[in-house]
């Protein structure tokens, strides 16, 4: 028994093989497609929403922010993956009607139109609610929230910041007022065993006693 074969790919047909049969009719991109095209994208801060009647034409906007969408939900942000996927994906063949953008004109697209597009998502948003695709009770992130690799005691919010610069000039306003300032002073004079003492304008000595092992030594 033989094994199940595919197609030979020189293979003629007789009628030809057209993209939209390839796209389901539920898929997302017809979704992106409907969307995009009732965009008014001069409204959403899109650059060359009209083109131009001189020069070299451009790409459509429409097309590149079909492109971005669709690269989106599909986890797909580099845009050099972008460019590679207009070539080997039927849907993005579809989709942009076989365009291959290269992975500059992406790039400069999202650079230039960044506030245009996240006004887009939102349009998205409101665009999936009115149709009954999402009904907007609960969002999930997918992710987690971590504090790097500092500890809980070495990272402070502002308000806990600011409570602990306050407490440690606290400390040193109570430090500098506790401190005796004559002990800071050095003392008056002190000659081998005598300690002199002043008083008034006379000096008068006063003799340590000496231990009886240094009384000893001495005898």
């Amino acid at each position: 028994m033989g094994y199940i074969q595919g197609e030979g790919r020189n293979q003629g047909t007789l009628f030809p093989v057209v993209l939209d049969d390839f796209v389901p009719a539920d898929h997302v991109c017809r979704v992106i497609d409907a969307f995009v095209e009732k965009l008014v994208l001069s409204e959403l801060g899109f650059e060359r929403a009209q083109a131009a009647e001189t020069g070299r034409p451009g790409y459509d906007p429409r097309d590149l922010l079909k492109l971005y969408l669709y690269g989106y939900l599909n986890q797909i942000r580099s845009s050099r993956r972008l460019e590679a996927e207009c070539r080997r994906n039927v849907e993005l063949m579809w989709l942009l009607g076989r365009l291959y953008p290269d992975h500059k004109s992406i790039a400069e697209f999202r650079r230039m139109h960044r506030d245009a597009v996240t006004a887009a998502g939102a349009e998205l948003v409101r665009f999936a609610r009115g149709c009954g695709l999402i009904r907007g009770e609960w969002i999930a992130i997918d992710g987690s929230k971590f504090r790097a690799v500092a500890s809980i005691d070495s990272t402070r919010e502002r308000l806990a910041l600011q409570r602990y610069l306050d407490s440690i000039e606290k400390t040193d306003e109570e430090q500098q007022a506790s401190i005796d300032p004559s002990g800071s002073q050095p003392p008056r004079g002190r000659i081998r065993g005598r300690h002199i003492r002043r008083v008034g304008s006379r000096a008068t000595g006063q003799t340590f006693a000496q231990s009886p092992r240094r009384a000893q030594r001495k005898a």
